[in-house]
């Protein structure tokens, strides 16, 4: 006897999960293929599960976002050093850009990544087919002959 496949609908992950793993540069939707081709490329399809990436619509988010969160802790700090200490200018013209860029650039992945897995989860951007499971599916034993499928009571299970 055969196993016979048998096609499950995939549920959808949730918010928090699809966007924790996307911020991790794994698929949203298994967590286990990569997300990434190369720095900011999102692949095709996932490599285990088989789900369409090519279909996200990030566009211009992550850059607002990462200008966004860089910007006030960038500033927040400069603001800090100029107020308390007497730092001189050379070394603010020097560090705060570098620190700015270094940390847009280490943010910018993993907010793309974010952005594709918040729009996988609620459906978006040609987010709204899912991957389908395939599970193999084996066909009831059958008894041998001679053997009775009845059992005694009290006897416990067979």
């Amino acid at each position: 006897m055969t196993a016979r496949v048998e096609t499950l609908p995939a549920e959808r992950t949730g918010l928090v999960t699809s966007m924790t793993r996307g911020f991790l540069g794994r698929c949203p939707h298994c967590g286990e293929g990569r997300m990434f081709g190369r720095f900011l490329k999102v692949r095709p399809n996932c490599d285990a599960c088989g789900l369409a990436l090519h279909s996200h619509r990030a566009d211009d988010l992550p850059p607002y976002v990462v200008i966004f969160i860089v910007g006030h802790i960038v500033g927040y700090f400069i603001l800090e050093l100029e107020t308390n200490y007497d730092v001189p200018l050379w070394f603010q013209l020097s560090f705060w850009p570098v620190v700015t860029l270094g940390s847009a650039l280490a943010l910018l992945q993993p907010v793309k990544g974010a952005v594709v897995g918040l729009q996988y989860a609620l459906g978006m951007g040609g987010f709204a087919t899912l991957p389908v499971r395939s599970v193999a599916v084996s066909p009831p034993e059958e008894p041998q002959r001679g053997q009775s499928d009845i059992r005694s009571p009290g006897l416990g299970p067979a």
